[in-house]
């Protein structure tokens, strides 16, 4: 996978023009017998052309919007776009009402001149972390493509785009790990800011109190580039790496590893020990409140309460044709009352002090991003398997989302092993700090 800022350099020097990356991208996405069917829902073949055309003509007379202008990019189907509807991957919302604007978040790509190439595959309405849609298809993780094993999701499209080079990054959105769990299983990394740091204006919501807009990309500077762009801030090039000598990291002790099968724990464990050898003090740590969390959330959380109250018209008149399995998760919503609610705000309010207590004296948490490599496709047929299976895989990244801190999963497997994510989680509005933590630690873990 080539870097965005290798791609904005050969865009600067000439060795490539943004219409030859578009044209590439789309070679990809039609490729039989690659993902593309698959993994987009819409191709917007002609307008990515027309773009990237007046990207090259205004490249030429150095009036590139950014350094960025050009390069292909994948957006998750539940972003507005002007003049589209927003299915958010459902049959429902198809034939809705077109967007009258871009999504914020979709204005400041194309404004910085990132050209989109499609609308890209999700779970329906991004509840759930499998990545399987039973209405466009589910595109399979790039590993093991003979077994068609989970994107994982919400954001699967986006990770299998990135991951297969159908696009050069893209835009996804984090409720409960939707960004980090299908890079993780892609390959990938996948970023979830602090929520307040990036409009959800024009996305379609999952859990407002929870959901947030990240990137998908092949590098963690490519996703600070991405990520600063969405809070309508000035990306920082190159992204300057944190000294690991001395960094304080936590690995938590209860809850995170439960579970973990033998290829996530060896990579998890060889990760650990290079980053330990390169000079960070790694100390195991216990954290009550992620059983105080879980506890907390056991009714069904704000995912099923909030989105309960925003589907629940449409349950009623066309409920029939929603994914049984995301029909029955949102419908848990429905049985949960006022006072329920407000005691989960006053208790997550409650939680966030302690856990930031907790974690005062720490740079950053380490934990496996998520703790089985991605299973087959199959085996997740049997809806009780699908329910446990789900529940796992969004375990570790949820505490990320509850107690409203930023995250970032790196890919820390072998070349040609299975893709195991490495998560750190940092402080509530110390993105720019995990960033250059993250660098720091993608360079001793990649590929080793």
């Amino acid at each position: 996978m080539r870097r965005i800022d290798e791609l904005a350099q050969a865009l600067a020097t000439g060795q490539t023009s943004s219409r030859a990356l578009i044209e590439e991208s789309l070679a990809r996405i039609a490729d039989p017998n690659g993902e593309g069917a698959r993994t987009f829902i819409k191709v917007q073949s002609e307008a990515a052309r027309a773009s990237a055309d007046t990207m090259d003509a205004l490249r030429k007379v150095g009036r590139a919007p950014s350094r960025y202008a050009g390069i292909p990019i994948a957006l998750k189907d539940l972003f507005d776009i002007a003049g589209e509807p927003t299915p958010a991957g459902s049959r429902v919302l198809a034939e809705g009402p077109d967007a009258k604007a871009n999504a914020p978040v979709v204005a400041r790509m194309m404004a910085a001149g990132f050209v989109p190439v499609g609308r890209v595959n999700m779970t329906e309405f991004a509840f759930s972390g499998l990545g399987i849609n039973p209405h466009y298809g589910t595109p399979t993780s790039p590993w093991d493509r003979a077994s068609s094993r989970i994107p994982g999701g919400s954001s699967s499209g986006t990770a299998v785009a990135v991951a297969d080079q159908m696009a050069a990054a893209g835009l996804g959105t984090d409720t409960g790990g939707s960004c980090r769990i299908p890079a993780a299983f892609c390959g990938v990394v996948g970023y979830k800011p602090t929520a307040r740091r990036v409009p959800i204006t024009g996305v379609l919501p999952l859990a407002p109190s929870l959901d947030s807009v990240g990137p998908l990309a092949p590098s963690v500077a490519c996703c600070a580039a991405i990520d600063a762009i969405l809070a309508g801030e000035e990306p920082v090039s190159p992204l300057q790496p944190a000294p690991l000598s001395g960094l304080r990291l936590a690995v938590p002790s209860n809850m995170v590893l439960e579970g973990v099968d033998a290829t996530v724990a060896a990579a998890f464990e060889r990760a650990l020990s290079s980053i330990s050898a390169s000079g960070a003090r790694i100390t195991e740590v216990n954290f009550p409140t992620f059983e105080a969390a879980a506890s907390v959330n056991a009714r069904g959380g704000f995912a099923a309460s909030e989105a309960y109250a925003w589907h629940r018209q449409l349950l009623a008149t066309q409920g029939s044709l929603y994914d049984p399995r995301i029909r029955v998760r949102i419908s848990r919503g429905e049985h949960m009352s006022s006072a329920d609610y407000i005691d989960l705000v006053q208790a997550r309010g409650r939680l966030i002090e302690e856990f930031d207590r907790a974690t005062a004296p720490y740079d950053a948490l380490l934990m496996p991003t998520v703790p089985i490599i991605a299973p087959p496709i199959t085996e997740l047929d049997d809806e009780r398997h699908y329910n446990s299976v789900n529940m796992l895989i969004l375990r570790n990244t949820a505490l990320g989302n509850f107690f409203d801190r930023c995250s970032i999963s790196i890919p820390c497997h072998r070349s040609g092993e299975a893709p195991v994510g490495l998560m750190l989680v940092g402080e509530t509005m110390g993105d720019a700090r995990l960033f250059g933590i993250a660098a720091s630690i993608e360079a001793v873990v990649a590929n080793r």
